[in-house]
């Protein structure tokens, strides 16, 4: 199992537009794949944009794969500047860190 966080850059004029999008698609995930789902963003805007991260903890290692699918199918890209950056995390328990 691994901690999936997902982070982009929100035009601040396309939040409100962005937003039920994202949670409707994590919805449907948490329904379909039985997986809890988290959407938070920085406090603060730089230059117009606000950082927004989507976060799945205790995943599938394929869980990437059915987001990026789940992603384009809500047309998420399209109100994203800049590519969705993911970042994979483990306990340290479960495996050595570098």
């Amino acid at each position: 199992m691994i901690d999936l966080y997902v982070y982009y850059k929100v035009r601040a004029l396309d939040a409100a537009a962005l937003a039920p999008r994202v949670r409707a698609m994590q919805a449907a995930l948490a329904t379909n794949h039985g997986v809890s789902v988290q959407l938070k963003c920085r406090p603060q805007a730089a230059d117009g944009l606000q950082t927004w991260m989507e976060v799945y903890p205790g995943v599938p290692d394929t869980f990437a794969g059915v987001l990026e699918q789940a992603a384009a199918a809500a047309g998420i890209e399209t109100l994203v500047q800049g590519p969705r950056r993911a970042e994979v995390f483990v306990d340290l328990e479960q495996t050595p860190c570098a």
